[in-house]
């Protein structure tokens, strides 16, 4: 008889406490640090918090993947309870997390560590697909082979309403991040083979865009019709968001629009008021 399944994932996976708590998934949190203060993502540091500091005195936060003991301790508790572990981590191109995790599920039986090949809630969206694989009765190494072989399916993309923290993150030059200014440029970004690159710059007011964006990546696509998820770096108005839930609903055909808030991780590389919409391909 095969043993219980716990579908695990880092804290980039963006996912709200409602979502982790429905569908029972375990969160390992990336260490968020500012000059000699260390945070806990989305534990003891939000996004919002994160804003304001940079508002004050101009700095960004760094971010830390947890280390191979972290991974070993939080896998080790799960598997002397009884039960196997599959581990989701965002791409192994953007970040240490995946080999850390790797590592230490090589000094464990019946942990299967999967590189999601996507950041944010493209990693929420395998997560919640290996929870409900869990629910039907696969077993571990099964749900571990079958999330990837769906990452190839996911679409991750996010538009951007200013370069200016990807420049002080030192993802973006000066000149490029100024040029988008002046030109009043919103660039969309995707993931393709792990790696996070530029597809498109619109032009226009951001929430003009916004739903340019959304008509553009939802359009006559074959979208699995469970999840799909509007995520937002935070400080886009209440009402704006609820417009944009109406119009994913409508262009996807998906069941259930889950609109989360990313975590610092993501967040302060973006910046505030950017907005994704992720989903499955069928």
């Amino acid at each position: 008889m095969s043993k219980p399944v716990v579908i695990t994932a880092d804290s980039t996976v963006d996912l709200s406490p409602e979502l982790v708590e429905r569908f029972q998934i375990k969160v390992i949190p990336l260490t968020i640090v500012l000059g000699d203060e260390s945070f806990l993502d989305g534990i003891h540091f939000t996004p919002i918090d994160m804003y304001k500091r940079y508002h004050e005195d101009g700095t960004l936060p760094k971010t830390a993947a947890p280390s191979v003991q972290d991974f070993l301790d939080f896998f080790s508790a799960l598997v002397e309870e009884g039960n196997e572990v599959v581990h989701l981590d965002i791409s192994a191109e953007l970040s240490n997390t995946y080999n850390a995790a790797r590592l230490a599920a090589s000094e464990l039986e019946g942990v299967y560590v999967v590189d999601s090949r996507m950041l944010s809630t493209g990693v929420g969206l395998l997560a919640i697909e290996g929870a409900e694989c869990r629910d039907q009765g696969m077993n571990a190494w099964q749900i571990a082979r079958h999330l990837e072989s769906l990452t190839g399916k996911v679409e991750t993309s996010f538009v951007l309403d200013t370069l200016e923290f990807m420049h002080k993150g030192g993802r973006c030059s000066g000149v490029a991040a100024l040029g988008a200014n002046l030109l009043k440029l919103k660039p969309a970004l995707e993931m393709k083979d792990g790696k996070l690159g530029v597809y498109k710059k619109y032009r226009g007011s951001i929430e003009h865009v916004y739903k340019q964006y959304i008509t553009e990546r939802l359009k006559d696509k074959a979208i699995r019709p469970g999840h799909i998820f509007l995520t937002e770096s935070g400080e886009i108005a209440p009402e704006v968001v609820d417009e944009l839930e109406k119009l994913v609903l409508e262009l996807s055909g998906c069941r259930e629009v889950h609109h989360t808030i990313a975590g610092c991780t993501i967040s302060s590389h973006c910046g505030p008021k950017t907005l994704g919409v992720l989903f499955i391909d069928e």
